[in-house]
């Protein structure tokens, strides 16, 4: 099932050219409103998913990068064991995957994660995130749906 790492490639250059995008156009905690309940605003993350670690003075970032690189190289060993038919499976791990590379990339070259997605309800503000995260955010949602759904054979 490897043949599916074209998912992966596509949410990485995604990823890349929106933040590219973001880092030339906005200015950091600048919200720019691009439709009720939406505003692009950009942020950075030292830390993990809901600013876990953000905090720290600095050594969660060589910790996130071997847990993506790890996490990497047990997603490309469960593509290989994949058959044909485990389709869903092999796209929720392609998705998580190129989301990990997408905020890989960002730790290696600038130290931190660059988010610039800021969901808002009245002046309850979700934490802000990227095309990487959405991506693993939906790998994770189709993994889950895949284990409560998929028919089992005997």
């Amino acid at each position: 099932m490897l043949r599916w790492l074209w998912v992966s490639g596509v949410v990485v250059v995604l990823d890349q050219v929106t933040k590219f995008l973001a880092l030339a156009w906005l200015a950091p905690h600048v919200p720019v409103p691009v439709i009720p309940m939406l505003n692009l605003t950009l942020t950075f993350n030292r830390g993990a998913a809901f600013g876990f670690l953000s905090g720290a003075p600095g050594w969660q970032n060589a910790i996130f990068i071997l847990i993506a690189l790890a996490a990497a190289g047990v997603i490309l060993q469960m593509l290989r064991g994949l058959s044909r038919v485990e389709i869903w499976l092999a796209v929720a791990l392609t998705l998580i995957l190129g989301g990990a590379i997408g905020n890989l990339i960002d730790r290696l070259i600038l130290g931190q994660v660059v988010d610039f997605v800021d969901v808002y309800f009245g002046s309850w503000h979700f934490w802000t995130f990227n095309v990487a995260d959405s991506a693993i955010s939906i790998g994770a949602a189709v993994l889950i749906a895949d284990a409560l759904f998929r028919r089992r054979t005997s």
